[in-house]
């Protein structure tokens, strides 16, 4: 059996490591290693690319079942993120969060002729899980990890929409459609990264706009089409103004409720879009900081979607509301401070390895942790402290103990089918997430064939055998909305992938009565794709979750491959910007990226 560990050679400002899941080099700089002394854990032996694909193979947001509630005396069919043959046991929310069990009559003894993480994982199994997190919705059954949703369908991520479906982090909207990343808006459709929008469609990167159409990064404007970096503007169309009249007139030739003219304005839309300069990253009222969309950040380094204030935090994902001293953490907020490679908490301190951390601090390789302090390998836990495998003790044994199991933790560490090794300082391995790959957010960021997983160790669940009678095929879906009557309600419409992708295709669809309303009121025809192929390609409008070290392309004049030119003078005046930043754009894309400086200088 092949034991990967991570090679490690020096340089002088960092230790270059060979990650111990694939094998690529990676970089651990002087203030990481401090870190880590810091708060006592050691620094990791994978690449920050394999971290978050492991965290994410726990995490399965969009995959929903029907199974049965498994509480003593239920038998009720649920909605569940665990499909029948899972052998976890689920109870329905309100029977979870009753005093009716208690979690820890599955405690165990620490077994030390067996590795630690297994005896995690046989708890694991056994404590009862909640069905769905779906908090307070209001004929919102079909959500998973939400609140406050009213009148949604299959919503995930977001919180206090009304009316909404088919959309993912959306927060605070109402008659929205197929979006991603979208707050604070309304008669949304098709929309990546906006905010306070109204009517807006196919765009992204905007903010304040309304009754507009296939825009990128826009701020204020209004009945506008296919523009690019457009401030205030009104009447514009792929950015030439016209009259209100000209721009209604030439928008009735353009055609966008016709399917088939929609497929050139896409296309017509990308290759304009590409013609300007894109600000090498988001990173909005933030010092010395390093990633993407990032709001009010301070010494941020390789952190992505970080919004409402961050501090000091490291190769962190999705996180809000003044977190503070993060390494390797996803889903963080409410002044979250001091975890290592840990997801979903919201507030905790002192969180290590764990998962679903919610009002707690001193937590380690453990999940759904509720209220609670000092605790070791549990699961489940609510306003509990001083507790190992779900086992109560007092302050001092514990203490006691603790060392003593990650002490074990190195010499007797978890070994994976591939050989791999966990010992203390790494995250779960993916062999104990509840979920296959495919049903969780890591088919997201790193889309593998099912072979391809298999290969890599993963488990894969094939789809069951739905025998989708199809009624209605491509070529029969009409062209228009105007053409579509209510009897489309009741056809399974074919997929155009028909499974062909990696897309966790349905191969077909259907309907809802509020879907077609949205699609009349907003004049927009049936869509072609199911909705899991329609998430998809929203996702690969958003650029990957890594840092490529570049050069501003500006040249003076315009841009460095031509194709581009300046509208103002720059600080640089005539000769090439001396700005170098790092960028999720990477070197081969076609795209123009110019510095902060300089992108101001063109979209002011």
């Amino acid at each position: 059996m092949r034991i990967m560990q991570p090679e490690i050679s020096s340089t002088g400002s960092g230790q270059v490591r060979a990650c111990a899941n694939c094998g690529a080099q990676f970089t651990l700089e002087p203030a990481d290693f401090a870190f880590y002394e810091r708060v006592k854990v050691p620094p990791p032996g994978w690449c920050f690319d394999c971290r978050i694909v492991r965290r994410m193979s726990f995490r399965n947001e969009r995959t929903l079942y029907k199974r049965k509630c498994g509480a003593p005396g239920h038998s009720e069919e649920l909605i569940s993120i665990f499909s029948e043959d899972n052998p976890q046991r689920v109870f329905d929310h309100s029977t979870w969060w009753s005093d009716s069990w208690d979690p820890l009559e599955y405690g165990m003894g620490m077994d030390f002729a067996r590795p630690f993480l297994r005896q995690v994982k046989d708890l694991w199994t056994q404590v009862p899980d909640v069905a769905l997190l779906n908090i307070n919705p209001v004929n919102s059954d079909y959500c998973s990890i939400t609140e406050g949703n009213k009148n949604c369908y299959l919503v995930f991520g977001g919180d206090f929409n009304e009316n909404t479906a088919y959309s993912t982090y959306i927060f605070n909207s109402k008659e929205c459609l197929d979006n991603y990343w979208v707050s604070k808006s309304e008669h949304a459709y098709e929309t990546v990264d906006c905010i306070s929008c109204s009517r807006l469609s196919w765009s992204r990167y905007c903010e304040s706009c309304y009754n507009s159409a296939f825009l990128f990064n826009c701020r204020n404007c209004h009945d506008c089409f296919g523009c690019t970096n457009l401030v205030n503007g009104a009447y514009q169309i792929f950015n030439v103004q016209y009259s209100k009249e000209e721009y209604e007139a030439e928008l009735a030739k353009l055609n966008a409720g016709s399917s088939m003219a929609l497929e050139g304005i896409k296309k017509r839309f990308e290759e304009h879009a590409m013609r300007y300069p894109r600000r090498y990253a988001h990173i909005i009222h933030s010092v010395n900081s390093t990633g993407d969309n990032l709001e009010n950040a301070k010494n941020c380094r390789h952190c992505f979607d970080i919004f409402g204030g961050g501090e000091d935090c490291t190769r962190t994902w999705l996180a809000y509301s003044n977190i503070k001293d993060l390494y390797d953490c996803d889903r963080v907020g409410l002044n979250t401070e001091l975890a290592v490679d840990s997801s979903t908490i919201y507030p905790g301190s002192r969180v290590f390895y764990s998962r679903f951390t919610l009002d707690s601090h001193d937590i380690y390789y453990s999940y759904n942790s509720h209220g609670s302090s000092y605790l070791f390998g549990c699961v489940g836990l609510r306003n509990k402290q001083y507790c190992i495998l779900n086992k109560q003790y007092s302050k001092e044994e514990y203490e006691t103990l603790v060392p003593k199991i990650i002490e074990h933790m190195n010499a007797m560490p978890y070994m994976d089918k591939q050989g791999k090794s966990y010992p203390y300082g790494e995250f779960f391995p993916s062999e104990l997430s509840p979920f296959a790959y495919n049903e969780t957010i890591a088919q997201e960021i790193a889309t593998l064939t099912p072979d391809e997983a298999r290969v890599k160790g993963y488990v894969w669940k094939d789809p069951a055998g739905k025998n989708y009678a199809v009624t209605m095929l491509q070529e029969e879906i009409p062209d228009t909305i105007t053409e579509t009557d209510d009897s489309i309600l009741q056809a399974t419409i074919e997929c155009a992938h028909k499974g062909s992708c990696a897309e966790q295709c349905t191969k077909a669809f259907r309907l809802i009565s509020s879907e077609l309303q949205f699609y009349r009121s907003m004049n927009i025809p049936v869509p072609r794709l199911c909705p899991s192929c329609r998430h998809y390609q929203r996702l690969v409008q958003r650029n990957p979750l890594r840092l490529w070290s570049r050069q501003c392309q500006c040249a003076g004049s315009g841009s460095e491959r031509g194709g581009y030119k300046n509208n103002s003078a720059h600080f640089h005046d005539a000769g090439p910007c001396p700005s170098a930043f790092q960028t999720t754009y990477a070197s081969e894309r076609p795209e123009i990226i110019y510095c902060e400086t300089c992108y101001q200088s063109e979209v002011a």
